[in-house]
């Protein structure tokens, strides 16, 4: 079955960085749109950054725009984000998630859009 496993959240202090990884297997990973979405506590879900399936197209949200940055590596079916200039307000569970829509080809922002998710990695931001 498909699986998707986030890694390397953790305690930062502000203005430092974490690099988050999602290993996939069960699925031509080559053939997937990812991204990354966060939920902090109280608040929904929300999209952070896409990579189409070949990685050269990328989409970020505003509150990070400039501050982190995703990529794939196809050949290790793994996606990563890189996450610089932390702040208090990055704290959340970080998910990354896989879509075949539009054989991949596009970067898509909205949760009903992906069948596969991870189960999260926690991110806390100290003050």
């Amino acid at each position: 079955q498909v699986q998707l496993v986030e890694s390397g959240g953790g305690l930062v202090q502000a203005g430092g960085s974490l690099r988050l990884s999602c290993v996939a297997s069960g699925l031509s990973f080559r053939d997937y749109a990812v991204s990354w979405f966060r939920q902090a506590p109280g608040k929904e879900r929300e999209f952070v950054a896409g990579t189409n399936w070949g990685g050269a197209s990328t989409y970020y949200s505003d509150s990070v725009q400039g501050r982190f940055a995703i990529s794939r590596l196809n050949a290790k079916n793994t996606a990563y984000l890189q996450m610089n200039s932390l702040k208090p307000d990055d704290t959340a569970v970080y998910y990354c998630a896989a879509t075949n829509s539009e054989n991949g080809v596009l970067v898509l922002t909205a949760e009903i859009d992906f069948p596969y998710w991870g189960q999260g990695t926690q991110v806390i931001v100290s003050s």
